[in-house]
């Protein structure tokens, strides 16, 4: 390192220096490299003489300095010459006063004057007390050399040889000092030093610069830019080429700069959503260079076609919500590492797809194509597929084999299209092995497809055009979960009489509007939820409920139920039962027999118009029921109707013909719902029997401004709304007084 560092002075100074030398270099070198530190390697011309010099003590810092010199370091012994270039690390001799010279400003200022024959010169040396003295700079603070103050000439003390005071002598000193200075900046870097980006040069500094971030940018990590939401125009400069995630959502960018974009080559993540783009404004070039990238964002923009390529590392791609009608061989092919395709929302048709559209990209999990305009599924879709959304498109017909390779295939959504029974055969779905959820409602169909998948936990066919289940095709599917027929066309004959009974795991089935005259015959057994609304079920018998003693959940809401034809052992059997909703039909009294486990009882909008207390017997864990939209009167309910409800929390009567609030209401009430009665007056004792009140609604009732008693809300500590609106006059409420917290109990 030490003959290397020779070496390059030598080559300067030859350079530079206009005299002969005197000494070998390659001896000096020689005797270097034997370990003789503290020798001389003469160098010196015929005018003032130069010699590179090395003391033992001083570690590996080279000097260059008048000869002869034997003098103490002009630097700090600390100062290592691996951050200074050589030959800019000098020991101080007899210098002329007021020469000048550049040092890097890699030097310490603080350095102190004397240090034992290894720092400054002593007395009114080069440094005289705490530092540099300030000079009028050579070329400006900041310039890569600069001018050091006059340097005063050593003091007696210091050994070596005075220069003459010829005074030719010393302007020749000065002058071949200026010149060395001016020239020092160009010299060439020693062999190997000028690929050492980490070698600091002259005027450079060792730390390293402030992070860049675009103006109004987040940059939250050396490796992220934000410029979420700024209303930008034009692509942000002076993104640092370190980001790997850069976010440009929510702006009004047209176009992406080439330039700009493809020196970004470390990008990870690129989110453009929401912003006005256009295909001419996004080059394919760009993304050449993006080798890295592995999220794009692109959704809710103006693009017409896909980019026609996108790099080979891309995992997920969004372009939904554009005006794309054609994708390219290479948008989504030959991606090995591609999960996710969005594409909803577009104007896609069969003819935009080609053949290989995901040739090459064998792991594509996830593809949306939902919202756009194809009339059939698209062939050559990727095997590997798990999720497909194809709904709300003009899908009439399923090819044959078009979804014969998508094994690991687990949800299909064919929602919302134009399916009809001969567009489907009995090959369609049987390779899907693995098919868990599949959605074919919204469409035309008029029978159960067949060759459906065993694995099948979700069958929705709900508004199809339905009128008969043939057994055969659901009997197979004993993991089916929930069967969804609402709204189609079944008849008192569109369900046979055990049909259904081969689905053993069934949970939940819906039937809602439909046109059955009677609840299905042996339903299968492990049945939870059974939704029968908007019907024609004019009967209850004793038996039509017994084959689903695990059923919790019962909506026979708005069918033609009367109470004459409701067996009064209709229900004995459900004791899982916890809802029952017999709303929007006939009945004029309670049912009979009624689960005693029962939470939610619905009632309302039939023709009740009285309450006795014998069907709410039992009911002990009620904490919901609606009676809404009947005929009560305050005579219709029976005393004690209420005694048994002891975990009743909501009670609606609302929109009877109610004229005070009925007495003796349950304890643990907190919502009572009066509205739309003829409720006149509001007495003290009206609410005695429920301290636990908070929510209570007169409005639209026949209140005054003075109906209301003031002792009627005294004992509501929890009282916190009370609704009067709707009343002949405005009537205000004082509520009572907060209850007190009670002091916590002090921990051990």
């Amino acid at each position: 390192m030490a003959g290397a560092s020779i070496l390059v002075i030598s080559s300067w100074l030859r350079r530079l220096w206009p005299f002969g030398y005197r000494g070998s270099l390659a001896a000096s070198e020689s005797s270097w490299q034997r370990g003789g530190g503290a020798q001389m390697a003469g160098l010196t011309g015929s005018a003032p003489g130069w010699c590179l010099d090395r003391q033992a003590e001083s570690g590996p810092a080279l000097a260059l300095a008048p000869s002869p010199s034997s003098l103490g370091t002009l630097l700090c012994p600390e100062v290592s010459s691996t951050l200074l270039p050589p030959p800019l690390l000098l020991r101080s001799a007899q210098i002329p006063d007021r020469a000048n010279l550049s040092f890097p400003p890699s030097i310490p200022r603080s350095c102190g004057p004397a240090q034992a024959g290894r720092g400054y010169a002593s007395g009114a040396g080069v440094v005289g007390g705490g530092g540099w003295d300030q000079g009028d700079g050579l070329a400006g603070p900041h310039h890569p050399i600069r001018r050091l103050p006059a340097l005063r000439r050593a003091g007696k003390g210091n050994s070596g040889q005075q220069f003459g005071r010829d005074g030719r002598a010393r302007l020749a000193m000065r002058l071949s000092l200026l010149l060395l200075l001016l020239l020092l900046p160009g010299p060439q870097p020693a062999l190997g030093m000028e690929d050492d980006a980490s070698f600091p040069h002259l005027g450079e500094s060792s730390q390293p610069p402030p992070r860049a971030c675009p103006p109004r940018c987040s940059c939250p990590r050396p490796d992220t830019v934000d410029c979420d939401g700024l209303d930008l125009r034009v692509f942000p400069d002076n993104i640092t080429r370190a980001a790997q995630h850069l976010s440009l959502q929510n702006n009004q960018l047209q176009e992406l700069p080439y330039n700009e974009l493809s020196r970004l080559s470390g990008l990870r993540t690129l989110n453009l959503h929401n912003n006005l783009i256009s295909s001419e404004g996004l080059p394919d070039e760009a993304f050449e260079s993006l080798t890295q990238l592995q999220h794009i964002y692109v959704a809710h923009n103006k693009l017409s076609v896909a980019p026609q390529f996108l790099p080979r590392s891309l995992r997920v791609a969004d372009l939904a919500a554009n005006e794309v009608t054609e994708i390219f061989p290479l948008t989504f092919g030959e991606k090995p590492a591609l999960r996710s395709v969005y594409l909803h929302n577009n104007q896609l048709s069969n003819a935009g797809l080609p053949p290989d559209a995901f040739r090459g990209s064998e792991a594509v999990a996830t593809l949306s194509l939902s919202s756009n305009q194809l009339s059939y599924v698209p062939p050559s879709l990727p095997p590997s597929l798990e999720r497909l959304h194809l709904q709300n498109n003009l899908i009439s017909k399923v090819p044959r084999g078009a979804l014969s390779r998508q094994t690991h295939l687990r949800e299909l959504y064919l929602q919302h299209n134009q399916l009809t029974d001969s567009g489907l055969d009995a090959t369609t779905f049987s390779k899907l092995h693995r098919l868990e959820y599949l959605d074919l409602s919204h469409n035309q169909l008029a029978a159960v497809p067949a060759g459906l998948p065993r694995t099948l936990a979700v069958l929705h066919l709900g508004r199809n055009r339905i009128r008969w289940v043939e057994a055969a095709r659901l009997g197979g599917l004993r993991g089916l979960r929930y069967l969804l027929l609402q709204h189609n066309q079944l008849g008192a004959t569109g369900l046979p009489a055990g049909a259904l009974r081969p689905l053993r795991g069934l949970h939940t089935l819906h039937l809602y509007g439909n046109r059955l005259d009677r609840v299905p015959q042996a339903l299968p057994r492990r049945l939870r939820a059974l939704v029968l609304p908007h019907n024609r079920v004019a009967a209850l018998g004793a038996r039509d409920l017994a084959s689903t003693p695990r059923l919790a959940e019962l909506n026979l809401a708005y069918n033609c139920l009367a109470s004459a034809r409701v067996h009064l052992r209709a229900f004995r059997r459900l004791r899982a039962l916890r809802s029952l909703d017999l709303a929007g039909n006939q009945l004029t009294q309670l049912p009979s027999g009624l689960p005693a486990g029962l939470h939610t009882l619905r009632l309302q909008r039939n023709q009740l118009r009285t309450l006795e207390p014998e069907p709410l017997a039992g009911l002990h864990q009620l904490q919901e029921l609606s009676l809404a939209h009947n005929r009560l009167r305050v005579g219709g309910i029976g005393p004690g109707t209420w005694h048994e409800l002891q975990a009743l929390q909501v009670l609606d009567l609302s929109h009877n013909e109610l004229s005070f609030v009925p007495p003796d209401l349950p304890e643990a009430l907190e919502e009572l719902h009066l509205q739309g009665n003829r409720i006149g007056h509001v007495g003290p004792e009206a609410f005695l029997s429920t301290p636990r009140l908070r929510a209570l609604f007169l409005r639209a009732n026949r209140l005054h401004m003075t109906s209301i008693a003031p002792e009627a809300f005294l004992g509501l500590l929890h009282l916190r709304v009370v609704d009067t609106t709707g009343n002949p006059e405005p009537v205000l409420v004082r509520l009572p007084p907060t209850a007190p917290r009670q002091p916590r109990a002090a921990g051990p």
